[in-house]
């Protein structure tokens, strides 16, 4: 393994690795030379190891992926799977490659997408190729490299089990291009990628490609964070930007609450309220002008709230700003009316399209998760363009997407995480401000950000530092997870593969090595078997007797002295297993001492695995231990039977559960075994299935059940909240965490879209961006469509019914790669 970190260390290896044959033409291809980073990655992968490579936004590191993609193209049917965490991600790198290779080469996985899965190169979300591993699906064949983009989700608490499910299941022979955020502890990722995939080479680069140079607003004034002589890393604050703070930030400027914008009233509030800035801040549309002045755009504000971000582009409209040209207008106009061309008329007024279009012919957008997808394609094809200049953003603009912008604006270094106002993180900051700075195209990118009271330079300083963050697992066995390792490796074999995940490694390091020798222990020890397979009987049987026979030979020599009664205790049992060895089968073998010599060593190594084994189940085996409570649940509801010799398998139920990838994977298993919802009608199915996804954000209110659909879907839903009673509790008994109750806020609404409601109507009724809504209607699709394969009939027609009732409009128009 090897770590390559300083610029010496990766330009000493790039040239003692020069002269690769299919690395100098993949070169030769290229308009620019690279890096010292990725020319070590490059040739690692030349070599035939995996990579891991930390580097910051917009540094390159999406090369090394395309190089992987070159090195198996070279081969006459090597493939590629290319896996992004994000949807938006999967398209946009779909239609990269495709404008690369052709379409014939591409294809695209990711849920509600399916196009050309049998092309050489595929790119998918990582839940599909999840999936694909646990189904073993044929399109695994000839697979030679996966790439693993914004690795570093595997921290998510949400969906990071996916990653190591991944990484841990992924075939031996096939290589990973794992492409992280410089986190800082690469290394132990590295060496846990190291236990559970071999050889994998550790590249991490914490330069930037675009230096940054980072600027505190004052008032009108733009302040640099660090002094001229001092250097990010040494925290040397700019003197003046101390003063400031020590006199409260505001030089000359009134005290707050009597200045123009009503001091400090939108304090702890994620958008300000009308006009209400405190005092001294310049507004957006101010700062936007002040940008331009200094040849600073395209810029993208960073706000954390939806809410803010719509309101600062009507503020920077109301103000009259305009960026664009009568020129740039037009190509404005053409590129929108050939995007959005597909939307029914009737549509345009609830989805805010014209004042979204005013927005863009001058120059500025909102992006954010509730607006349509549609648009915010939009928006990202415009500002790569250069056509849009001002981006108003929630910090999911930070997640890879490519958009990167001369200049980022923080308008606050806090924001609310969903239950309280919380500082920023250093590798949050790092991944906002890594979209300053355009490749090729600025000398340096800049972050500017505005004067608040309280700002601390000091902390702000320590922000823009602290380049990197810790990447923590956040794997845990789920039930669907379980039935589908223990199908393909049993119970023992299963918490031994939950021994190598990356939340054990961190927990116990020593571990993860151990269970990784004793697979490959295991592994020699039944090639010794098969080799000492003897054609007359049971060589391991026989090799038993001698061992034994060999064992009280040595007890009798030493005990030739003992009393009597022992000694001729020893004698007969030596004759009875000397009759046993030349009766046996084996003993008349010709080539029997040649067998013995295999077994010999097949005993040695299995004594040394017993004791490994024994020294693995006396750790700490955390993640194992919720492994034993997620299957004792699922013994319990008969999802896996025990024979008489305690080996568990799965029942006719467990199979099911197998194929249903849901967070509430047993619940529903657990409905459709007990026929809940066969006498729903697909409205009633669709609303179902939309209360089992939909998680509602704390501002959501909760909708009262006498307004949901009456007959059969109350009673389906009455008596699916029971059994997710029982469940929650039966789960907390076993020291599992239980889930959330079921969330019925948006079934009204998608009971009315599956019965052709309009989408005025609907939008209403859910009090919800027309994005948010997509979004919800593509994760009920998505379930729908399991069910519509794991359900028997009814419920499986249902399913197709309800899929089809759903996906219209603009959920249709917003399933288009």
């Amino acid at each position: 393994m090897t770590y390559l970190q300083s610029p010496a260390e990766r330009y000493a290896a790039s040239r003692s690795r020069a002269g690769r044959p299919r690395l100098e033409a993949f070169r030769a291809g290229l308009r620019f030379e690279l890096d010292p980073f990725q020319l070590a990655a490059c040739a690692s992968l030349e070599d035939g190891n995996s990579v891991l490579v930390a580097a910051p936004t917009g540094a390159g590191k999406t090369l090394i992926a395309e190089f992987a993609i070159y090195l198996a193209m070279q081969s006459s049917r090597k493939k590629v799977f290319y896996t992004a965490p994000m949807k938006a991600l999967s398209n946009q790198k779909f239609q990269e490659l495709v404008a690369e290779y052709g379409p014939d080469e591409v294809g695209l996985l990711t849920g509600d997408t399916n196009v050309n899965p049998q092309a050489r190169i595929v790119v998918m979300t990582t839940e599909v190729l999840r999936n694909m591993l646990y189904a073993d699906a044929d399109l695994l064949t000839n697979l030679a490299f996966v790439v693993l983009d914004e690795v570093h989700f595997l921290a998510d608490r949400f969906r990071g089990a996916v990653w190591e499910e991944v990484i841990i299941h992924l075939p031996q022979d096939v290589r990973m291009v794992s492409l992280s955020a410089t986190v800082s502890n690469a290394e132990e990722f590295g060496d846990w990628l190291q236990a559970v995939r071999g050889e994998t080479d550790v590249i991490v680069s914490e330069e930037r490609p675009v230096p940054l140079e980072q600027h505190v607003l004052v008032k009108s004034k733009m302040l640099d964070l660090f002094d001229a002589a001092g250097l990010a890393g040494t925290h040397r604050v700019n003197p003046e930007l101390v003063r400031l703070a020590q006199a409260g930030g505001r030089p000359a400027a009134p005290r707050s609450g009597s200045g123009r914008r009503g001091g400090d009233r939108d304090r702890g509030r994620s958008a300000p309220s009308r006009g209400g800035f405190e005092a001294g801040r310049m507004d957006r549309s101010e700062i936007v002008r002040l940008l331009e002045g200094k040849h600073l755009l395209p810029a993208i504000f960073f706000i954390f709230s939806r809410v803010g971000c719509d309101q600062a582009v009507r503020q920077v409209l109301r103000a009259g700003v305009r960026l664009t040209d009568a020129r740039e207008r037009e190509e404005i106009r053409q590129i929108v009316d050939e995007r959005c061309r597909t939307l029914l008329d009737e549509d345009l007024g609830v989805l805010g399209y014209f004042e979204w279009l005013d927005g863009l012919e001058r120059g500025v957008a909102a992006h954010h998760a509730g607006l349509l997808p549609a648009f915010k394609e939009v928006v990202e094809e415009l500002f790569q363009k250069k056509l849009v200049k001002a981006v108003f953003a929630t910090e999911t603009l930070a997640l890879g997407i490519n958009m990167p912008a001369r200049t980022v604006v923080l308008d606050k270094l806090e924001k609310f995480n969903g239950e309280a106002r919380v500082p920023i993180t250093p590798g949050e900051y790092t991944q906002l401000t890594g979209r300053a700075g355009r490749r090729g195209i600025d000398i340096e990118g800049h972050s500017v950000i505005q004067w608040a009271s309280g700002l601390d330079p000091q902390t702000v300083a320590s922000l823009a530092s602290r380049r990197t963050y810790p990447l923590n697992s956040s794997f845990k066995p789920t039930y669907n997870m379980a039935v589908n390792l223990i199908e393909q490796f049993g119970r023992e074999r299963t918490r031994e593969v939950l021994e190598s995940s990356f939340a054990q490694f961190q927990a116990d390091r020593a571990v993860v090595d151990l269970a990784r020798k004793v697979r490959q222990q295991e592994e020699s020890l039944n090639g010794f078997a098969s080799s000492m397979v003897c054609h007359l009987g049971d060589f391991t049987d026989y090799s038993a007797i001698r061992r034994n026979l060999t064992d009280v030979e040595r007890q009798s020599a030493a005990g030739e002295t003992g009393a009597r009664a022992a000694r001729e205790r020893r004698q007969r049992e030596l004759a009875s297993l000397r009759k046993r060895m030349r009766s046996h089968p084996c003993h008349s073998c010709p080539d029997r001492e040649q067998h013995a010599r295999w077994a010999q060593r097949w005993w040695k190594l299995k004594r040394d695995t017993d004791a490994l084994s024994q020294q693995i189940t006396t750790r700490t085996g955390a993640v194992a231990r919720v492994f034993d409570r997620v299957t004792d649940v699922l013994l319990g509801y008969g999802y896996l039977v025990q024979n008489a010799e305690g080996a568990v398998a799965l029942s006719p139920s467990g199979l099911i559960l197998r194929r249903i990838y849901a967070d509430r994977d047993l619940l529903v298993a657990e409905s459709l075994r007990r026929g809940l919802w066969k006498n729903l009608d697909p409205a009633g199915l669709a609303a179902m299935a939309c209360a089992l996804v939909f998680e509602p954000r704390r501002d959501e209110g909760l909708i009262d059940e006498r307004y949901l659909p009456k007959g059969p879907f109350r009673e389906a839903l009455h008596e699916t909240q029971e059994l997710w009673s029982r469940l929650d509790d039966l789960e907390r008994d076993h020291k599992l965490p239980g889930s959330n109750p079921l969330a019925v806020g948006l079934s009204l609404a998608m009971w009315k879209w599956a019965r052709a409601g309009s989408l005025v109507d609907v939008l209403d009724e859910a009090e919800m961006a027309a994005g948010d809504f997509v979004r919800w209607t593509k994760q009920t699709i998505d379930l729908l469509d399991q069910l519509s394969v794991v359900a028997d009939d009814p419920v499986g027609r249902t399913a197709r019914q309800a899929m089809d009732a759903i996906r219209r409009g603009i959920v249709a128009y917003s399933s288009v790669a």
